[in-house]
């Protein structure tokens, strides 16, 4: 059978990992995986002990959690997966909907190229194997907002299998060591988005909208490796972090774009493994770490409690902080897939297997794609620690707030401050204040030229770091002064008059004689609180460390 027609499409393209503290991280030994069913079906786990164990109190048994995830994401492309009809968040109700979308008869599918080049693309970045034939069929299941009573998506052989994911978390108090951990994938599959249904509890009816039926997802299924919600969290930013940096995916979890089921169980160490359920269409990477381990904690109490754990579906109710049944487990009997008759099967060549003379439009090569693959996220953290000699915790922070790393860069390119100090300067100060005023990084009054120039000043010694902090303060009040004219007006520039300075030092040394003595028997604090007292005179236009040469002479004399 022929390789189906492909339809092309322009690329889209869009950007986010997280550090935890895994001070209380699970030890984890090997399982095995379980098969993906669609965006409302059911994942049939096939697990193996994860060496996991919930901390106990005294006298009772261990429990090992096993989490698995199947993510979807939608592809960043201008069209749905087989039809033209655009792609386009908030459009109104049903304005993107063409013939096929709304399965009126007659109509048929045609393969989007580009949603085909960012599954093999995501496939080679997650260290797939690429299948060269794949196949699409239909999976049954009838709900109102998917008009076909089908979905079409591929079952049984997807178009990348068996790779892995690897991502890093950060442990200890001060998050100084980095452990790196791997979980599988099992698959990638192409498959249609569903429509929304808009329930309106006011006039107790539901209202469709099938813009979003028929956009291309990418079905990730990551093998149930992972044992608490802090790990499965991390895994997903990395994933989003990933999809970003190819472009195959804006990866948006506010928009719908990244949406992630769970299936998890517990047991007891060296038993069989437990019931599991799954927990559906999370949409933060947060939540979906409060869900997991509410679950874990849930099935652990129902089990100690006598209870059985029923094999069901749930949803997470963030206002409560709990789980909630939504329905008993669809059977994968219940979905009657077949193979799709409309659509042949998909067939990718790499260099040597390439048909001599083939349309370049017709056919993918899988060495091509590979040829573009960007720098990936791992890449990217491990670039910035020897470059700039960051920490690798820090490295983490820049890429994981969208445009901080390329904020950070070009306050690098303009100013002569240490990398450090920019770092400290971009990641606690910069940062801290757009998360205070819930902003972006795009939104932010404060350019990277305007903070460079700042640091210029406090690299120049012009300004204390106190009155550097104050110089910041007044750029989100004041939107279009310079760091140089706030400083100027406000007189905020460090006293280059030493003798002025040496008589107020002895000023406040006379003022407090108590402190004087405790600085001469020892006490380190003392002149730290020397120090401060000279500071608040001056409005912080001192220099502390000329302050201590000379308070230690004046001490010494």
């Amino acid at each position: 059978m022929a390789a189906p027609m492909l339809r092309g499409c322009c690329l889209g393209r869009c950007w986010a990992l997280a550090c935890i503290d895994s001070s209380s991280r699970h030890g984890r030994g090997a399982a095995t995986g379980f098969t993906s069913s669609g965006k409302r079906g059911q994942s049939f786990v096939a697990q193996q002990p994860l060496l996991t164990a919930q901390k106990s109190r005294k006298g009772e048994h261990k429990w090992a959690a096993v989490v698995g995830l199947e993510i979807h994401a939608q592809i960043a492309s201008n069209s749905k997966l087989f039809s033209g009809s655009q792609v386009h968040f908030a459009a109104p109700p049903n304005s993107l909907v063409s013939f096929f979308d709304a399965s009126l008869p007659g109509t048929l599918p045609v393969l989007n190229r580009r949603c085909v080049e960012a599954a093999v693309m995501t496939g080679l970045a997650l260290n797939c194997h690429i299948n060269k034939k794949s196949l699409f069929d239909r999976k049954h299941y009838f709900y109102a907002d998917l008009p076909a009573g089908y979905q079409i998506t591929q079952q049984r052989l997807p178009i990348a299998v068996n790779g892995s994911l690897a991502y890093s978390v950060c442990v200890g108090k001060k998050w100084r060591q980095v452990i790196t951990k791997t979980v599988r994938i099992k698959q990638i599959q192409l498959e249609q988005d569903s429509g929304k249904s808009l329930h309106d509890e006011l006039r107790s009816q539901t209202l469709i909208d099938l813009n979003r039926a028929g956009v291309g997802l990418l079905e990730v299924v990551l093998e149930p490796d992972m044992s608490c919600g802090e790990e499965a969290a991390t895994a997903v930013r990395e994933l989003q972090l990933i999809l970003q940096a190819l472009g195959t995916s804006q990866a948006n979890m506010a928009e719908g774009q990244l949406r992630v089921d769970a299936n998890i169980s517990v047991h007891h160490p060296g038993e069989p493994l437990g019931v599991r359920t799954e927990v559906k269409n999370l949409n933060s990477a947060r939540f979906l770490a409060r869900a997991i381990d509410y679950e874990i904690q849930r099935q652990i109490n129902e089990l100690e409690n006598g209870c059985e754990i029923l094999n069901e579906t749930r949803s997470f109710d963030y206002k409560l902080g709990c789980t909630v049944p939504m329905r008993d487990k669809e059977g994968k009997q219940d979905y009657r897939f077949m193979p799709e008759p409309n659509l042949p099967p998909l067939l990718l060549y790499d260099t040597a297997s390439l048909p001599a003379g083939a349309d370049p439009q017709q056919v993918i090569n899988i060495d091509r794609i590979r040829e573009q693959l960007p720098e990936l996220p791992s890449e990217t953290r491990e670039k910035l620690i020897q470059q700039y000699g960051i920490l690798p915790e820090h490295s983490f922070a820049l890429l994981n707030e969208v445009g901080l790393l390329e904020f950070f860069q070009n306050v690098i390119k303009e100013t002569r401050a240490e990398p450090k100090k920019v770092t400290s300067w971009v990641l606690n100060i910069f940062l801290g204040f757009l998360k205070q005023r819930n902003l972006a990084v795009n939104e932010s009054p404060v350019t990277p030229s305007v903070l460079a120039e700042l640091l210029n000043l406090l690299d120049r010694k012009v300004i204390s770091s106190a009155a550097a902090k104050q110089v910041f303060e007044e750029l989100w009040r004041s939107k279009g002064k310079t760091p140089s004219q706030i400083v100027s007006e406000r007189k905020l520039e460090l006293m280059q008059d030493e003798e002025a300075l040496e008589r107020v030092c002895h000023a406040v040394m006379e003022g407090h004689p108590q402190v004087v003595m405790d600085t001469k028997r020892g006490n380190p604090r003392a002149i730290n609180k020397l120090i401060g007292l000279v500071r608040k005179v001056t409005h912080n236009r001192a220099d502390p460390t000329v302050i201590k040469e000379i308070l230690e002479k004046q001490l010494s004399s």
